[in-house]
């Protein structure tokens, strides 16, 4: 859903991209770094319940993801190892956040939340599974209501509003993850449809 959103945002941030490549920075290694800093900050962070300092500094490593395709592009970097490695590291940080925060519901007694935040996991990696084996096999699947995008945001608005100082909204965290639970397995039933739809016709 918010892929109409990356032209204008790529546009903006392709200054930056061009002076990181000029300065010799590549892809690669934003993506690391980012990777290494969210999932650092959702280890550290979430286990302890700063929920709102932690998904300060997650959504700010998480930015990287944006930054390194702008590297790419202006200094013409782009690689087939890089974009499996930016995928790979997605999965590595979407995983962090998802695991510190059932590590948390875990030692805290909530089962509901440590359910919800349990299946938008699997769900998740879901949805970018049947996306890889999709395009392996030769079709397109780029649809879903909650991509990755859409999931991080979801789960980071939530979670950082629960511990919001001096705001108290009641039950923002839960009805994020169990909204993104919905989502994703919509997503999940989108792209199953849109790959049988297309196997029909390829048949």
């Amino acid at each position: 859903m918010l892929n109409l959103l990356r032209a204008p945002i790529g546009k903006a941030i392709n200054p930056l991209g061009k002076s990181l490549a000029d300065a010799g920075v590549t892809p690669d290694m934003i993506t690391v770094a980012g990777t290494v800093g969210a999932t650092a900050a959702a280890l550290i962070a979430y286990p302890r319940g700063d929920f709102f300092v932690g998904t300060l500094f997650i959504w700010a490593f998480v930015m990287f993801d944006m930054v390194d395709g702008a590297v790419a592009r202006a200094g013409g970097l782009g690689t087939r190892f890089g974009a499996v490695l930016d995928s790979s590291c997605d999965r590595i940080a979407d995983s962090a956040v998802f695991g510190s925060l059932a590590w948390w519901f875990a030692r805290h007694d909530q089962p509901a939340l440590l359910l919800a935040t349990l299946l938008c996991l699997v769900l998740g990696s879901l949805t970018s599974y049947v996306k890889a084996r999709a395009e392996g096999a030769g079709f397109t699947c780029n649809v879903g209501i909650a991509e990755r995008s859409e999931r991080l945001i979801v789960v980071l608005v939530g979670t950082g509003l629960s511990d919001f100082p001096g705001l108290h909204v009641p039950y923002v965290q839960a009805i994020a993850l169990w909204l993104l639970v919905a989502a994703s397995t919509v997503t999940v039933g989108q792209r199953f449809a849109t790959v049988w739809r297309q196997s029909r016709v390829a048949a």
